[in-house]
């Protein structure tokens, strides 16, 4: 779906690298929408690191006080003004300097710009990604819940940090959760760890072989 995207002749190489930062990333859309080029560390070669500082939820014109549809908060669950780190996986860091060459993006402009320089809108990439699901998923996966929501890339990432047996608290870190949130919403998506597991124990209760 990201190829599809980011193969679309207007813009697509900016919805790739904004979906690709919920994927590698797992930042939340409204944290996406609201980095700017500066909050990116990207070197040439190798992982990255975002500074997330900022969330621009949208609630409609008439709910702020601005008069703008996003709303200007700090980061979900935490003290204002609060910051965290997150890793960018090379091949994220790969399309972002690729969006920031191709539209000749400032330190201080957002990041995934609107058409006109503003922030992204939320109903621009969801129809966005409803249109890579009609176009790229089979139709029984398309009827079906995977992937419905943008949001789902953001729990794809987490899913997969976890699976791949980073610790609990350190996924949480890179989330923006606390790990007893964490654990309570991803506890059944953890697969894959079984032999693992049972090869630890195995290994640790190992009982001398008898003598001959």
């Amino acid at each position: 779906m990201l190829d599809w995207i980011g193969g679309r002749p207007r813009r697509g190489h900016l919805y790739r690298a904004f979906f690709a930062t919920l994927y590698y990333a797992g930042l939340r859309p409204e944290e996406a929408v609201a980095l700017r080029v500066g909050d990116a560390t990207l070197p040439e070669t190798g992982w990255g690191e975002f500074l997330v500082h900022e969330a621009r939820p949208e609630v409609g014109s008439q709910w702020t006080d601005t008069g703008e549809v996003h709303e200007e908060q700090g980061l979900k669950g935490r003290a204002e003004g609060d910051t965290r780190l997150v890793p960018i996986h090379p091949l994220l860091v790969v399309l972002l300097r690729e969006v920031i060459k191709e539209y000749s993006l400032k330190s201080a402009d957002f990041l995934f710009p609107g058409e006109k320089g503003g922030m992204l809108a939320g109903s621009v990439f969801r129809r966005v990604w409803a249109k890579a699901r009609k176009e790229v998923l089979p139709e029984h996966e398309f009827k079906s819940p995977t992937g419905k929501r943008v949001y789902d890339l953001r729990h794809t990432c987490l899913t997969t940090w976890m699976n791949k047996g980073i610790p609990h608290a350190q996924v949480a870190e890179w989330a923006g959760n606390s790990a007893p949130v964490l654990q309570a919403i991803y506890a059944r998506c953890i697969i894959g760890q079984r032999d693992v597991y049972l090869k630890q124990v195995e290994d640790e209760q190992a009982l001398p072989k008898p003598a001959a």
